[in-house]
């Protein structure tokens, strides 16, 4: 029996290993990253299973031992290891095409630039509220190899999907899709926008007519592929009466489907802040409806339901500034949602790693809202040049997230707001979002 080649020893391909080894599939276990230790990754497996590890180059011994390739997605698919791969004839799967092999049951899939957490684990609660067996994976935290092969006929699986993973997609194909929205987003991996918005349209490409796909109908791109999708489109829209679809009524959520309309609920209903996070609670009732969810059990789980964790997300208040975790604002689109749904001014901390995108609009969406600009990391200096040239002058530099909460605290009055929102990865300073926002709440406690 050929093997199968494993490319990445992250979370993604330790897990496509173990999935893997559990069918009774043999693995190569392939990272370029010759530091590792190989005998270490080895024990993470049981000594019986069928594992070869291999560290640093990539040999066509390797390649010609294997049948498919299965590549994690932080592996851009015009690196050399995969132009290897491709050129030995390999056919390539991303892990979640691994998984979708193995799960039965029905599947929704969610993907966009923002907002896919909240609506993945907002759906997952209405699911988990009403059928038995319910499964919340992907991009949330939660392998989808990891889970697959525990599902069963009537299970229902939610995925949260990146492009990187929908990349290398062949058979996938959910029930029901969802692309939130489309904004500029890692541009220094995919090159263009078109590039990047064709890899999350492509969450469709195995649907049909008898599938359904909810789409943003205030996103102009993804009004002009509506057309082309290969599924029935359901819009939600959060500036428009829609004749079919969810929209946002003044403070009230409206459902329309096969003729019949129904208030959803009030926002005051809800535990969740701004504009954004209503079109995610929209996408989610619209999915969950079109999964056999009745309203009436929707509902209920709305009024329930708490904000993720780093997606402006209340901390607490301190001599009567409120602060918020907004560390799941990786991009500048993502952050400008935070600023608008901040209804006080705002001590604003920004900056990491540079994707390449540009901070205009960002800058721009603080309308009087930003006291004081405090930015860190790499893309600091390109932050504050653009923020200066667009009339912001209150702007203070830092070297670390500690000495940029202590600048807060002592620059921010009661009454006022702290949001850490940073419109950038947090690459080069942490090792990712979920760490930087803990160390920003750990911070705030001790203040």
């Amino acid at each position: 029996m050929k093997k199968i080649l494993v490319a990445g020893a992250g979370i993604s391909g330790k897990n496509a290993c173990g999935l893997l080894l559990a069918q009774g599939r043999p693995v190569i276990l392939y990272d370029g990253d010759s530091g590792k230790d190989a005998e270490a990754l080895r024990k993470e497996f049981a000594p019986e299973a069928d594992l070869e590890v291999v560290l640093g180059e990539l040999t066509e011994t390797v390649l010609a031992e294997a049948e498919l390739c299965v590549v994690s997605p932080g592996i851009p698919q015009d690196s050399p290891v995969m132009e290897a791969v491709r050129a030995a004839g390999l056919p390539v799967w991303s892990e979640i095409e691994l998984a979708y092999s193995v799960a039965r049951g029905r599947l929704a899939a969610i993907t966009g630039t923002n907002g896919k957490t909240t609506t993945t684990a907002l759906l997952g609660e209405i699911c988990r509220d009403y059928y038995p067996s319910v499964f919340v994976v992907g991009n949330i935290g939660n392998a989808y190899t990891r889970e697959a092969a525990k599902t069963r006929e009537d299970s229902v699986t939610v995925a949260e999907v990146s492009s990187f993973q929908l990349e290398t997609i062949v058979s996938f194909h959910p029930q029901v899709s969802a692309v939130l929205n489309i904004t500029p987003d890692h541009l220094n991996r995919h090159k263009t926008m078109e590039i990047y918005a064709q890899a999350k349209e492509s969450v469709t490409k195995n649907q049909t007519k008898e599938d359904v796909c909810v789409l943003n109908y205030e996103d102009a791109r993804l009004r002009e592929f509506a057309p082309a999708c290969p599924a029935r489109v359901l819009f939600f829209s959060s500036a428009r009466e829609l004749p079919e679809g969810a929209w946002l009524a003044g403070e009230e959520l409206w459902l329309c489907l096969d003729g019949k309309q129904e208030r959803i609920c009030g926002v005051h209903e809800l535990n969740l802040l701004g504009r954004h996070n209503y079109e995610n609670v929209m996408a989610a009732v619209l999915m969950a409806v079109s999964l056999g969810v009745p309203l009436s059990s929707v509902r209920e789980t709305l009024r329930r339901f708490q904000a993720v964790e780093h997606r402006i997300e209340f901390v607490e208040e301190k001599n009567g500034v409120a602060y918020y975790n907004d560390s799941k604002g990786t991009n500048p689109d993502a952050a400008i949602q935070a600023i608008r749904a901040m209804e006080r001014p705002t001590v604003l901390l920004g900056g990491g790693y540079d994707k390449g995108g540009e901070f205009d609009e960002w800058i721009q969406a603080f309308d009087g809202k930003v006291k004081l600009l405090i930015l860190m990391g790499a893309t600091a200096a390109r932050i504050a040049e653009t923020a200066k040239r667009l009339g912001v002058e209150q702007i203070a530099v830092v070297d670390s997230l500690e000495e940029a909460v202590t600048l807060a605290a002592r620059t921010a009055e009661p009454g006022e707001a702290v949001l850490l929102s940073p419109a950038c990865a947090s690459w080069g300073m942490f090792p990712n979002y979920e760490v930087r926002g803990r160390i920003f709440k750990e911070l705030v406690h001790e203040l």
